[in-house]
């Protein structure tokens, strides 16, 4: 996908394309490559250049906000009719979804138990990597039919660690 946005005040050319988990593309002719997994609705655990990050994503009439640290990113399409992201009202999955591991790390706390009530974005475990917590998120409403994983226990990248029916 190519577009124009308006980032910091700058017009910039952004061109990507996603596989899967990876995201490759350019930005201003400077090559990136991510791996970037939805852990939650409009919510991303993100690795690129050795740093993992999580960015929360809100949809805007003419492209969207970015929350990463703290900071909100006002992000504008110049020309609006080629964006595909924006989310009318959110869908939630059907049928029981595998929760994956987003990142190779640690299991620190299991934050329900089997048979658990949950809502969609609800957290369900946490899994430190690189010094840094993230919590993993329920991607839809239901019950935990099965815990994979135990606390202390390391996880690989893309590892079912639950299952939510």
């Amino acid at each position: 996908m190519k577009l124009r946005i308006e980032l910091g005040g700058r017009m910039r050319s952004l061109e990507f394309e996603r596989d899967g988990r990876r995201l490759t593309g350019t930005l201003d002719g400077k090559a990136f490559d991510a791996d970037a997994v939805e852990v939650g609705s409009g919510i991303y655990s993100i690795l690129i250049a050795g740093s993992a990050l999580e960015a929360q994503v809100e949809p805007a009439p003419t492209g969207f906000t970015v929350l990463i640290r703290g900071n909100h990113i006002p992000v504008r399409v110049a020309d609006p009719r080629q964006w595909q992201g924006r989310r009318g009202h959110a869908v939630e999955a059907e049928g029981p979804q595998q929760i994956l591991a987003p990142m190779p790390g640690k299991v620190v706390r299991i934050l329900v138990k089997q048979g658990d009530r949950v809502d969609a974005g609800r957290g369900i475990l946490v899994v430190e990597a690189m010094k840094m917590q993230n919590e993993i998120r329920s991607p839809k409403t239901g019950t935990v039919e099965r815990l994979l994983v135990t606390e202390g226990q390391a996880v690989n990248a893309g590892e079912a660690v639950a299952v939510i029916g």
